[in-house]
């Protein structure tokens, strides 16, 4: 046997995959179970039924899926070679005539994942590929293989007629034979044999080797015509281009291997390739404290962005489409409100979608709003709201990317619609950000050599229908990188501190290396669970903790300016940058918040309830610059003016104490659309709605105040709309969730009981009409109970075999329907025997159970104790 492959030795090769799955200890079942969770849902009942679904055409496709690079080329070259294949063999197919060192030194490892995820058997001297995984990757004329290697020249050769393929011995030398499968040997020893085929070749016109050359590395099958040419007709008659239909031949795979050296692979991959430094910060040094400062300023850009996004649809957002999410109207107003591109609008609704801070009223005209949610994360510290952006992220499947492209249908994808979820997105968002973690701290990575590195990985998800490595995948890490930009997980494109913090493995677990590590190290696969859930909360804690220190303190202070506007230098406290995006306008955002006050504003914040005396104490008390006498007059003057009208319902009325004011409004011909008609000399009634009042007169340049039916002055707040309570979206995953260790335990304990049961060796039950077998040695022959026969035997035999295990403490195989007419067949150790019921030991599901004895078809005695 090979040293260092992990195989199998010769004496103990199994026949079928099931005795390889018999041969491993629970440790390794428990590896396979978790490499391809899709085998555990619902539990196998046995080891048989285990390697029947491993060899489904969907499990083996999803397990081929989920190969790097390398680990793929060993199973491709498997397919192409005579099964069983030997080791040597096989290493032959990678390495060649030369040999190559690097791929000897990484086979062994290849070899054992594709045993220990169960797509080959059998020991080093036979290798086997399961049936399905060869069906997939060996070649066909409809299905090339990625070898680009053709048939063999038993399966070219298989419809050719006996004349044929002896005129095909002679026109190669060799001796003619009796029969065609004597002559397709001699034919394929000629092509497999270094020095006799040289010497073919050698006598081969210069135009032959040319065509041979254009077929070698694949496709291998080419058009001829009815009279071909000299070169393609030499190559013909000794059998080095078959035909494989009227008007096409196929050069054999063994003629293929000679000429390529004995390589089944134009350019093996061993090595995952390495991520590199971007070019122009190669030689630029380390920059971490410029990476992080800037990765925690653009955490700050988030959290401004998300509460603006909030404060934006405080009232109620834009209208849910029939078919879910918004239109493109109103996602166009969203960018136009943040001052941010559509794209970019549609990736921020996405993150506080998927972190569970908007979501939809359900009312019945149903709109977007913030959630409950939303107020307990505004109470959070700003590094604690940061993480739970960034865990959200992490974990979510909705795919902010595909807003704007189409779906299968032709349909426009929507910002919050349907069909953004790609469960492939987390593991990709893991895996590049695991990738960039590699890189020296304040490095960025160059693009091209991180997707090369993730193609490695994920050959078969690498590629588009097409074959063109613009898919999914890629575009997931193209968007990642944007993406952790925006978010703050990077500065300058190289991962921050506080990032590395949220992927770093908890304290006392292990780490994680190598191509086919978990994407995300302290970040579970599955956030769903107990465990996932807990691991991430105490990674985002990390991270806060990381973040904390690099975040601006909120400051309590502006600088007022004599051109009616202040300076926030900083992020504000919430109260006071609230009362001040009331009181003033913000008119430029960045390092300093520019605010300005207008005649407008000041307008908004006394209808909000504030007085003239509250603005300035409110001004005196947070500026520390001395309030300048321009904003000083307009608040009073604003002040002065305002409540001096008002407006009540009648439809609306306008009262005034100065029939100045009222004469002037009447004269003036914008009024006119309000229909204005005059009840008193201090009073006007309106044809019009008093909100429509109101506003028409502010228009006018007058400041009018609503009143209440008592008279008193109305207070206008925004009014907070949120939704019920809702939860988060939960992620769709792509596959069936990784299983935990607990749920692994028991599904191998169930796995083996069940084997136990159907393997286990039983005497046989004698029909009622028939003796029972008898051996050589005059007693019953025993027999496995393989045969899927559920046993037979009379109500009293039954009882009384039972009764007499209990008093013997012996298992008995029993066959068993349960209340769902399910059959299915047990071995049992039964301890009590009472009203009609049996109590034992259930060896098949591991644990006591009772049954009933009508239920019970049949018992047959074990020919050999399990217990």
């Amino acid at each position: 046997m090979p040293e260092g492959t992990g195989g199998t030795p010769p004496q103990t090769s199994p026949r079928t995959l099931a005795e390889a799955l018999r041969t491993q200890g629970d440790d390794s079942l428990a590896a396979l179970l978790r490499a391809r969770p899709d085998l555990i849902n619902p539990v196998p009942n046995d080891l048989s039924q285990l390697a029947t679904r491993a060899g489904t055409r969907a499990s083996v496709v999803r397990a081929l899926e989920r190969l790097d690079r390398f680990t793929l080329q060993v199973a491709e070259a498997l397919a192409v070679a005579p099964e069983p294949a030997p080791y040597d063999t096989l290493r032959a197919l990678l390495t060649g005539d030369e040999g190559d060192e690097r791929i000897e030194a990484a086979l062994p490892l290849a070899v054992r994942t594709l045993r220990d995820q169960a797509l080959i058997w059998g020991g080093d001297d036979r290798l086997r590929l399961v049936r399905t995984a060869r069906e997939i990757l060996a070649p066909s004329p409809t299905h090339p293989s990625p070898t680009g290697l053709g048939p063999t020249v038993a399966e070219a050769t298989a419809g050719m007629s006996p004349g044929r393929i002896q005129e095909i011995l002679t026109a190669a030398s060799l001796p003619s034979t009796h029969d065609p499968v004597s002559a397709v040997a001699s034919l394929t020893d000629l092509f497999t044999d270094r020095t006799r085929m040289a010497a073919l070749l050698d006598t081969a016109p210069m135009e032959a080797l040319s065509v041979l050359d254009r077929l070698v590395w694949g496709p291998p099958y080419g058009e001829v015509t009815s009279s071909p040419t000299p070169p393609v007709r030499w190559l013909r008659d000794r059998g080095l281009l078959l035909p494989a239909t009227t008007r096409t031949v196929v050069l054999p795979r063994e003629a293929a291997l000679h000429l390529r050296a004995g390589r089944a692979h134009r350019t093996p991959e061993p090595v995952a390739p390495a991520v590199a430094p971007r070019a122009s910060d190669a030689a630029a040094g380390s920059r971490p404290q410029i990476v992080d400062s800037t990765a925690a300023g653009q955490a700050y850009t988030t959290l401004a962005t998300i509460e603006e996004l909030a404060k934006d649809w405080n009232e109620g957002g834009p209208n849910v489409l029939r078919a879910g999410g918004l239109s493109v109207r109103d996602l166009k107003r969203t960018a136009t409100a943040l001052d941010v591109s559509e794209s970019v609008a549609a990736f921020w609704v996405e993150l506080a979608f998927a972190a569970g801070l908007l979501a939809a009223d359900g009312e019945s005209d149903e709109r977007y709003a913030p959630t409950p949610a939303y107020d307990d994360w505004q109470e959070l510290p700003s590094p604690e709201r940061w993480a739970r952006l960034a865990t959200a992220w992490l974990t979510a499947t909705r795919t902010s990317g595909l807003v704007g492209g189409q779906d299968s249908k032709g349909r426009t994808l929507a910002a919050l619609g349907p069909d953004l979820d790609r469960g492939a997105a987390p593991e990709v968002r893991r895996r590049v950000l695991d990738l960039l973690a590699t890189l020296p701290e304040g490095t960025p990575p160059d693009p091209e050599s991180l997707l090369a590195r993730l193609r490695w990985e994920r050959p078969l998800r690498g590629t588009s229908a097409a074959g063109l490595p613009n898919d999914l995948r890629s575009r997931l890490a193209a968007w990642t990188l944007n993406e952790a930009e925006m978010l703050g997980f990077t500065g300058r494109g190289a991962l921050s501190s506080h990032a590395r913090a949220l992927l770093a493995p908890a304290p006392g677990s292990p780490g994680t290396t190598g191509a086919n590590a978990p994407a995300a190290p302290g970040v579970s696969d599955t956030p769903g669970t107990t465990g996932g859930t807990a691991a991430l909360a105490a990674a985002g804690i990390r991270a806060a903790r990381a973040l904390a220190p690099l975040l601006p303190e909120p400051l309590d202070h502006v600088l007022l300016q004599a051109d009616l506007t202040a300076v926030a230098p900083g992020p504000l406290l919430r109260p006071l940058a609230e009362l001040l995006s009331i009181t003033a306008d913000i008119e430029s955002k960045g390092g300093a918040t520019v605010y300005r006050f207008t005649p407008g504003s000041v307008r908004r914040a006394l209808d909000a309830g504030q007085s003239a005396s509250d603005l300035h104490d409110f001004l005196r008390a947070h500026s520390r610059t001395p309030v300048p006498q321009p904003l000083a007059y307009l608040i009073d003057d604003v002040a002065r003016k305002h409540g001096h009208l008002r407006v009540g319902v009648a439809s609306a009325y306008v009262r005034c104490d100065d029939e100045a004011v009222l004469d002037e409004i009447v004269a003036d011909k914008r009024s006119q659309g309000m229909r204005l008609r005059r009840l008193a000399p201090t009073v006007l009634a309106a044809q019009a709605e008093p909100a429509l009042l109101l506003d028409g007169l502010r228009a006018m340049g007058f400041a009018p105040a609503a009143e209440s039916a008592e008279g008193d002055v109305l207070i206008t707040r925004a009014h907070a709309h949120r939704t019920p309570p809702r939860s988060a979206p939960v992620p769709i995953t792509d596959g069936p969730p990784v299983p935990g260790p607990t749920l692994l335990g028991a599904a191998v304990r169930a796995i083996r009981a069940g084997d136990l049961a159907a393997t286990v060796v039983r005497k046989p039950v004698p029909e009622p009409s028939k003796p029972p077998a008898m051996s050589g040695a005059g007693t019953p022959a025993a027999a496995p109970s393989g045969t899927g026969d559920l046993p037979r035997t009379t109500p009293a035999e039954t009882l009384a075999t039972v009764q007499a295990a209990a008093m013997t403490g012996s298992a008995v195989w029993i066959g068993y329907v349960n209340a769902d007419g399910a059959a299915s067949q047990r071995v049992i150790a039964p301890v009590r025997v009472e009203g009609g019921y049996v109590t034992a030991y259930d060896h098949t599901a591991d644990e006591i159970r009772t049954y009933p004895l009508h239920r019970v078809t049949g018992v047959a005695e074990l020919a050999d104790d399990p217990a």
